[in-house]
């Protein structure tokens, strides 16, 4: 800075007004200090991890809802094969070759495609001839943290 001359205080950014400096050459400086940095970065970091949280939470919310539409897509197939058929599928891979659904579907809590079929004795009608499958569970065993129940209850 030179002698005598005074920073003046800026008027586009009167915040910068007292960090804009002058270096040798006679150019306008500026810049921030290490503390304001490691605030900034500090403020960062924990928002950031805020919303990885409710990122987790999200993920965890559409896997359910996933895991809900499946279990219903499945237990409407088993339904409607036994009512068209008069016979209970006796696996999973019946409803497929049947065309009553595409594919087995992946479980998105256990990511496989591990049904846990039940069977039962029972017959749903008075002209079904044979049991078979009766409704579909997921094979996790894992409980729910928003429902608080296990998944393989649903």
């Amino acid at each position: 800075m030179g002698i005598g001359r005074k920073m003046a205080p800026s008027i586009a950014h009167p915040s910068l007004g007292g960090k804009v400096g002058w270096n040798r050459r006679g150019l306008r400086v500026g810049g921030f200090s290490l503390l304001e940095l490691m605030i900034v970065l500090t403020i960062i970091m924990i928002l950031a991890s805020i919303a990885a949280g409710r990122y987790d939470r999200s993920v965890q919310r559409s896997r359910e809802a996933v895991l809900k539409q499946d279990l219903y897509t499945l237990r409407q197939a088993i339904q409607q094969y036994t009512l068209d058929k008069q016979v209970a599928p006796s696996s999973l891979d019946d409803l497929v070759t049947a065309k009553y659904i595409g594919t087995i579907p992946v479980d998105p809590i256990t990511r496989g495609k591990d049904w846990h079929p039940e069977f039962e004795d029972l017959l749903d009608s008075p002209q079904q001839t044979a049991p078979g499958i009766t409704d579909v569970h997921s094979s996790s065993q894992v409980v729910s943290p928003f429902e608080s129940t296990p998944y393989n209850t649903w």
